[in-house]
């Protein structure tokens, strides 16, 4: 069976979903997918809404599961990347620092369906949870995995998955109650063709040091971006040496602390000016906002990023409409 059962009319639903591309605004994503009540998102995704065809660093606790309907996309871990082509998909655990970009800078649409695992076992720890969640869930080894299908295994989750993400999409009286089925059928498949994993005693983030050190200083620059900050106080956040940070960030995001915070000051600058383009602040100002003393270091570093200064991109991206309203996807993704 093909990877996608979906139909065009479904894909153009997605598409005009105001939500669509919203649900990766956040570094660490903390809001529910859906509703308490039905913690599912199902998205479909244009890669080339977005500046450098890429969706930054994030994470959440719900399992993410991407199948690619055009292009390739590469797929980042704190250390390892994967190349994922039409026919395959890939499954990101829970907590699971990664990045999604387009190879080659060429054209990537994909399929995204998120979930909590909760969803399918609920919040009571018994049986089914010690025999089919929590071996994956505390499994330090298993951060991704990637389906194709190609292989009968993969094939018979992947038929899963696209049934659930067309439920969603099309959304028929009860969708909610087949998508439970259609991802336990999923589930079902995953731990029956895995090899027999012992939960460990508590459950684990599935993050080596290096990105448990790394989340907890992005997390940090995203709180005092706007104030001065030095490599010193980012260590300090994470009870490290500056220099020991600075291996961690290199070894997870291959870029420097510095280049991280440069970024996401930069990120934050153009989502103000996307946020508020009838009323502009003065560059100035949008520059003090974000964390700069110096105008023109914000606008040698903005041109630098994105191509071209800020007046123009405000004054040619955003008032004359060459960038739609799809934040993050028309601001820098880190």
């Amino acid at each position: 069976m093909d990877t996608l059962t979906i139909t065009n009319q479904q894909t153009e639903e997605a598409d005009n979903c105001p939500d669509t591309a919203r649900y990766y605004e956040d570094l660490h994503e903390n809001k529910h997918f859906g509703t308490p009540d039905y913690p599912v998102g199902v998205y479909y995704l244009d890669l080339r809404q977005s500046y450098m065809h890429k969706i930054r660093w994030h994470w959440h606790e719900e399992v993410e599961i991407i199948i690619i309907n055009d292009g390739i996309a590469e797929v980042s871990t704190d250390d390892s990347a994967y190349q994922i082509k039409p026919g395959q998909g890939i499954m990101i655990n829970q907590n699971v620092l990664h990045s999604i970009y387009s190879l080659n800078d060429r054209n990537c649409t994909f399929y995204s369906i998120v979930f909590h695992p909760d969803f399918l076992f609920g919040h009571k720890v018994d049986s089914l949870h010690a025999r089919f969640l929590l071996p994956i869930q505390s499994s330090q080894l298993f951060k991704v995995m990637v389906l194709d299908e190609k292989n009968p295994w993969h094939e018979r989750m992947i038929d899963a998955l696209n049934e659930a993400i067309a439920a969603n999409l099309t959304k028929p009286f009860g969708y909610e109650l087949a998508t439970r089925s259609y991802l336990c059928r999923f589930w079902a498949e995953l731990v029956s063709g895995l090899p027999k994993m012992t939960p460990a005693a508590a459950p684990s983030a599935h993050a080596s040091l290096d990105e448990q050190r790394v989340k907890q200083a992005m997390l940090y620059i995203r709180t005092h971006h706007a104030e001065p900050i030095s490599l010193e106080d980012i260590a300090g956040s994470v009870h490290i040496s500056k220099s020991e940070c600075c291996r961690c960030f290199a070894r997870t995001l291959q870029m420097s602390p510095f280049e991280y915070l440069m970024k996401y000051r930069i990120f934050e600058a153009t989502r103000k000016m996307s946020d508020n383009p009838g009323s502009p602040m003065s560059i100035a100002n949008l520059a003090s906002s974000v964390g700069f003393n110096n105008t023109s270091y914000f606008n040698k570093l903005f041109k630098q990023y994105l191509g071209c200064t800020p007046t123009y991109y405000r004054n040619h991206k955003l008032l004359s409409g060459a960038e739609t309203n799809a934040s993050p996807f028309n601001i820098p993704l880190i």
